[in-house]
């Protein structure tokens, strides 16, 4: 059926038949350059992965700062500093189902925004956490809104992926995804920058002076500051207007389909009755009516069931939630647990005063961004659309294997010089690699119906697996050692490589819409006539 679906949406009857969706552009410039209103979409659509890598890279800091703060410089508790680490992923998995689900159901316009709002409620209340509540009682406090934090950034990810995949042409839209997801790079970069500035502005109080309780305004400051790109494009979020392509899915076409649903529900309801003795038909002659209703109430989540319920398609699903979930155990793992790095480098700031501690981990954390994380983004951006999204995927997965056993083998006896080299080209192949495409593949594999639920499930299961990678870090590598943790890590992205090859298919150029009409028809017409 495959072969023939990929002709049949060949055809230039059908390639004409979703033209009018698409902003086809009128040159031959290569797809990395963007016109003007692909621009303002990025900026719409992107500060969401901003905040989401601000608030990851800054977690660590605030941590130091809150035990410096309340803990007189020794370590938080370790099961609430857990739970500050990881209340964010917890709440961004809620968030991905939850707002992908309503997504698809309400449309991209009634819900895009809410997300938003989420991200600067939680965010207001974090930074407004009362002091007298003292050490434990900061922790919760600041734990419990951090779950809604994760709420909202986990809900910007099915949400930003389905407005940009919506607005997109085949031929640019992995490109002008990859540009919305690479804000990830620019939000660790920026949130390191600012934690130096502000950092510089206390110097004299915190260093001079001795006033090392001033860092709770520190804190507070950087993670406020996190609300200025969050205001600032609240509005133009709740303004957008329904894209074309999603319009067009709730037009005739999908109409017929949810008919085809609801009649072979209806019959199958009569059938059910008609077997009954003509006693127990009058008992329950309303209750066909009420299951209908139901039916046809709720018949998006139905559609969806029925869609993944064909092999295929539940394949492609699983490929993308597991790859995610996989590599998130590796990406979390490693950059929620930066001080590690740090330590090995010579940044973990061990023997110096309180705030020459703070600045040299920050400046690290810059290190570290600069040389690998953002730089990644970038070449995924160029080359996406020439090489292609599996390899890409597959070949990211197998390299950030590579420099991760070189960390593994050699952890203890690397210069600094060269640990750092090895862990610049691990964050690189990470992000041209499988962070990004894995954020690609739900985006563009699966119909616009149906884009934004499938990129919150695959979202989910990545956030899982950060989450379990959070949570279990330091207390495996207490037991067996970082080394043995990182040989895991390596298991863990050999692993997802594999799952790209068998699961995976190329989506370049691929518009799963046409698609999935065609498997209709082709369904459609394979069916017995009824006589």
């Amino acid at each position: 059926m495959s072969s023939e679906i990929e002709r049949a949406t060949n055809r230039p009857g059908h390639n004409q038949r979703f033209s009018g969706l698409e902003e086809v552009e009128q040159d031959n410039r290569p797809p990395f350059i963007l016109n003007r209103a692909e621009i303002r979409l990025l900026l719409i659509a992107g500060v969401g992965f901003f905040l989401d890598a601000y608030d990851l890279f800054i977690i660590n800091q605030v941590a130091l700062m809150l035990q410096y703060r309340y803990y007189d410089g020794h370590s938080l508790p370790s099961n609430l500093e857990g739970f500050i680490k990881a209340g964010a992923n917890i709440g961004a998995v809620v968030g991905q189902f939850l707002f992908g689900y309503l997504a698809d159901s309400l449309g991209r316009k009634a819900v895009y925004g809410k997300e938003l709002l989420l991200i600067i409620f939680a965010t207001i209340l974090c930074i407004s956490v009362p002091s007298y509540l003292g050490g434990h009682g900061v922790l919760i406090w600041i734990g419990v809104f951090r779950i809604i934090l994760g709420i909202g950034v986990g809900g910007d990810y099915p949400m930003s992926a389905a407005v940009t995949g919506d607005r997109t042409s085949l031929r640019k839209r992995g490109t002008l995804l990859i540009y919305v997801f690479a804000n990830q790079g620019w939000g660790s970069f920026i949130g390191s920058l600012i934690t130096m500035i502000i950092l510089a502005c206390f110097k004299t109080g915190i260093d001079t002076h001795g006033h090392t309780n001033q860092v709770d305004a520190v804190w507070r400051i950087i993670v406020g500051l996190s609300l200025i790109p969050a205001f600032a494009t609240l509005y133009h979020r709740f303004v957008m207007p329904e894209s074309a392509r999603f319009n067009k899915t709730r037009g005739p076409d999908a109409e017929e389909a949810r008919k085809e649903g609801t009649e072979k529900k209806e019959s199958h309801i009569k059938d059910r009755v008609q077997s009954r003795s003509p006693s127990d038909r009058s008992s329950v002659s309303v209750a066909p009516q009420a299951e209908i209703a139901e039916v046809k109430k709720n018949a998006q989540i139905h559609e969806f069931l029925h869609y993944i319920s064909e092999w295929h398609h539940a394949k492609m699903l699983i490929g993308t939630a597991l790859s995610w979930f996989l590599v998130d155990i590796a990406f979390y793992g490693i950059n929620l647990n930066t001080n590690v790095v740090l330590q090995q480098i010579g940044f973990d700031g061990s023997g110096n005063n309180t705030w020459h501690k703070l600045f040299r981990i920050a400046t690290g954390n810059l290190i570290i961004t600069a040389l690998g994380f953002v730089p990644g983004y970038y070449v995924s951006v160029l080359t996406v659309e020439y090489l292609g999204r599996k390899f890409i995927q597959i070949m990211g997965f197998i390299m950030s294997s590579l420099f991760l056993a070189i960390l593994a083998g050699k952890f203890y006896t690397l210069s600094p010089a060269a640990f750092i080299v090895c862990f610049a080209f691990m964050q690189f192949f990470f992000n041209f690699g499988a962070n990004t495409t894995t954020y690609l593949y739900p985006a563009e594999l699966f119909p616009t119906r149906y884009r934004a639920f499938a990129h919150g499930i695959s979202a989910a299961f990545g956030k899982a697996g950060a989450i379990i990678s959070s949570l279990a870090f330091n207390s495996i590598s207490k037991k067996i050692g970082t080394p043995a943790v990182l040989w895991i890590f390596v298991g863990c992205n050999l692993l997802g490589a594999l799952v790209t090859l068998v699961c995976l298919p190329e989506v370049k150029g691929r518009d799963p819409d046409l698609i999935e009409l065609e498997e209709r028809r082709i369904a459609r017409d394979s069916a017995p006539t009824r006589l």
